[in-house]
């Protein structure tokens, strides 16, 4: 499958000044990786746990820089999350492109991305499932959403 964008946001409001934000499709996991969601379905239900500011989001973890790609770190997230059996695939990842960062910005420079993995399975801990065909799902304001929209279950 070939590299899609399916939204680009010029200056980004929540990167450095110039910055650009775009959402892919994609099979193929990118470089550098800073993150990895795992995406887990159920139908029209997403699993979600709570992030450190109490809000509803995909698993998540970060990538190590032995992990370029964060295959391992996705592995490591599914297998956490499902049990052993789980085979992570990317879905598609944000792409962070910026050039001139600010002393905040903790991302590689000029591309940084962090990547939707998806994997099959039941959960092993609890979590929250999430319809995300509810106009107000909690997810829309994610920045990694229009993946989870158009994911081919």
């Amino acid at each position: 499958m070939p590299e899609t964008v399916l939204r680009s946001t010029p200056d980004a409001p929540w990167l450095p000044p110039g910055g650009r934000a775009e959402v892919v499709r994609s099979a193929v996991a990118p470089v550098p990786a800073g993150l990895v969601r795992l995406l887990v379905r159920r139908g029209d239900a997403v699993l979600c746990v709570p992030r450190d500011d109490g809000r509803a989001d995909l698993p998540m973890r970060a990538v190590a820089a032995d992990d370029p790609d964060g295959s391992a770190a996705a592995a490591a997230l599914a297998r956490d999350v499902l049990g052993p059996g789980a085979r992570p695939v990317p879905v598609g990842h944000v792409r962070n492109v910026v050039t001139a960062p600010d002393a905040g910005y903790p991302w590689p420079v000029p591309l940084a991305h962090f990547t939707v993995w998806r994997a099959d399975g039941d959960p092993r801990d609890t979590g929250t499932w999430v319809d995300v065909r509810d106009p107000a799902c909690v997810l829309r304001e994610r920045h990694w959403w229009p993946l989870v929209g158009d994911d081919p279950a």
